[in-house]
């Protein structure tokens, strides 16, 4: 097989595909072989991604609608069968990080939201998978979580304690689910996404000057860690979590930069560190 179509033959479900992270996972599904069926809430970015897969040479369907609603997941199930004939990978990237701020004046209906899109819709898009097809046929899925979901820290209780279930949610399912079907999950640390553009514009020299890898992540850093994983080189590996965060976790004994400042830089502004 070539090595650059390792996912040639499988489809492929990407959720928040419109932009950052989530269109680069699936443009870089695409490039290995896969076809795709992508979904996010904006639908100009999510009609820009179709057409980039398509000029990659991917077969591409594009359903706009929000992973909290579950008629939505289902639909997107349907359409995937209906349009693709199958659903071999599943990369559950949609996330919000609201409410911000602390928990005490956190808002019920914005904390039940974040468990809605964060945790319950990756839970019911795999379910409808499973159903539809990987119950018979086996797959692979990958939670995108966070390095932040292993500290606590100001103003993103709400995001990191859904991101914190979704990881022990990758675990069970792993568990639940093997041998036919893995389930593993990366972890990003600072991203130069647009969600993000507030943190890496303003402190991208300190951050990077802090983490042993010398920069920030981009995008494609991200992507191909979740295109090794739902590919047969990861074949016996689930119920992982692959830190994809240029080293963030060990920034401390990095020796160059101010490790203390570069923490407090992350944790004061960025929800996904």
């Amino acid at each position: 097989m070539n090595a650059e179509r390792v996912l040639g033959g499988r489809v492929a479900v990407v959720t928040g595909a419109s932009r950052g992270i989530g269109r680069a996972i699936a443009e870089e599904l695409a490039r290995a072989g896969a076809d795709l069926c992508v979904t996010a809430r904006h639908t100009q970015g999510l009609a820009e991604t179709v057409t980039a897969l398509r000029a990659l040479g991917a077969n591409a369907v594009g359903v706009a609608g929000s992973v909290a609603d579950p008629a939505h997941l289902w639909e997107v199930t349907e359409r995937t069968m209906a349009e693709l004939g199958r659903v071999d990978v599943v990369v559950n990237n949609a996330a919000t990080n609201q409410p911000y701020g602390p928990l005490m004046d956190a808002d019920p209906e914005a904390w039940r939201t974040a468990f809605a899109v964060n945790v319950e819709a990756p839970l019911r898009l795999v379910q409808c998978a499973w159903r539809a097809w990987m119950s018979e046929h086996g797959g692979a899925v990958v939670n995108v979580c966070t390095e932040g979901a292993a500290h606590v820290g100001p103003h993103v209780g709400a995001y990191g304690t859904s991101k914190a279930a979704l990881l022990h949610l990758t675990a069970q399912l792993a568990g639940e689910l093997g041998p036919s079907v893995r389930v593993n999950s990366v972890s990003p640390g600072l991203v130069r996404t647009e969600m993000a553009r507030f943190v890496w514009e303003t402190a991208e020299e300190t951050v990077a000057a802090g983490l042993p890898a010398g920069r920030i992540g981009e995008p494609a850093d991200v992507a191909r860690a979740v295109r090794w994983l739902v590919s047969d080189e990861a074949s016996w590996i689930t119920g992982a979590d692959l830190l994809v965060d240029g080293g963030t976790r060990v920034r401390a004994a990095s020796p160059t930069g101010d490790a203390h400042a570069v923490q407090r830089q992350l944790r004061h502004h960025f929800p996904g560190s």
